[in-house]
């Protein structure tokens, strides 16, 4: 079976592979240009609808948001993917899920409901404390992240216990705290579901002013510390023998990682926004063999995947966070494709 397979894609004849995805690259080429011509009255039409979409000022939001969260996620993808370290994207998310379960479950306690044995002036100050964090949740969830962020690297290593199995540890964990408190509050709620699977409609200004913030500084980092970025990515051990503070460095990036998951979760979702940090990497990689090649194709993919995601979602009322996830996936394919026909 595997021979078969192999004869198919071309691995049994030299070239043949590349001749077969040069020949599926046309394939494609020529359904895309079909549907085109089929379907230009659509086409026109779909345009004008976007054009209205644009008129909204959550769309505008969720485009400027996005984008920026997508650029941030791009960089620190490629680093994380190249240090083995991609899945602490979808830890992270986990335990923002978490998080912001608990959070919104804390805004069913009240001074009634906690023990009797305990002073009413506690009780009452308590029950305000929970109604604080219920009613910014994102705030809350931001400080759990990057808290169980530096806790993983603390761990990593330690007493034989690996980065992996530790952010299988953590999230694992987190979830299933965020499913008790959720199931014990009100259940899976819409704002429980928007957290989980993304809503454009939840974004604010406040979330546009940390995006921004947020963008300035990761590429900021990159711009300043490129080289130490790179040594530390490639060689650690060259990077200490050289005097780069490797502990610093990657706590920095596992903060700048722990505040682009919480930022992205209320557009994307905490289930799929680990999406932006791996697909780009992995993409730009099937094109680029050089970091900072792959570095610039891969915040170009982010960001035109991002807003090809956002804007099919709009036509065809999908989720957003989901139409993201396959425009990623229809790219990675499609680099694939190109860098198996280029040999």
């Amino acid at each position: 079976m595997a021979h078969a397979l192999e004869k198919l894609f071309g691995g049994g004849v030299p070239g043949g592979g590349n001749r077969a995805a040069r020949a599926a690259l046309v394939a494609i080429a020529l359904i895309a240009l079909l549907a085109i011509l089929l379907n230009l009255g659509d086409l026109g039409a779909a345009m004008d609808e976007l054009g209205l979409y644009l008129g909204y000022g959550f769309i505008r939001r969720a485009l400027g948001v996005g984008a920026l969260v997508a650029l941030c996620a791009a960089l620190l993808g490629v680093t994380l993917v190249l240090k083995r370290y991609s899945m602490i994207g979808d830890g992270l998310s986990h335990v923002g899920f978490g998080a912001l379960s608990v959070a919104s479950a804390l805004g069913f306690v009240t001074a009634d409901a906690l023990p009797g044995f305990l002073p009413a002036g506690l009780r009452g100050g308590v029950a305000a404390l929970c109604g604080k964090i219920a009613a910014h949740p994102l705030q809350f969830a931001l400080v759990v992240v990057i808290a169980l962020a530096f806790l993983i690297l603390r761990i990593n290593g330690r007493r034989g216990m690996r980065g992996d199995a530790a952010i299988a540890l953590l999230s694992t964990s987190a979830l299933a705290v965020g499913v008790v408190a959720a199931s014990l509050s009100s259940g899976m709620n819409v704002d429980v579901m928007n957290y989980m699977f993304g809503s454009i409609l939840a974004l604010s200004e406040s979330d546009v002013a940390v995006s921004v913030a947020l963008a300035v500084a990761v590429i900021a980092l990159y711009a300043l510390f490129n080289n130490r970025i790179f040594a530390v990515t490639f060689d650690e051990p060259f990077a200490r023998a050289t005097g780069t503070r490797v502990g610093s460095c990657d706590l920095l990036i596992s903060l700048l990682t722990a505040v682009t998951i919480v930022t992205g979760m209320r557009l994307m979702g905490t289930m799929l926004i680990s999406s932006l940090i791996i697909f780009p990497a992995l993409t730009a990689m099937r094109l680029y063999a050089r970091f900072r090649p792959v570095l610039i194709c891969s915040a170009v993919v982010s960001v035109t995947c991002f807003t090809a995601g956002i804007l099919l979602s709009c036509l065809w009322a999908m989720p957003a966070g989901a139409a993201i996830v396959l425009t990623n996936l229809a790219a990675f394919a499609l680099c694939a494709l190109i860098a198996r026909a280029r040999g």
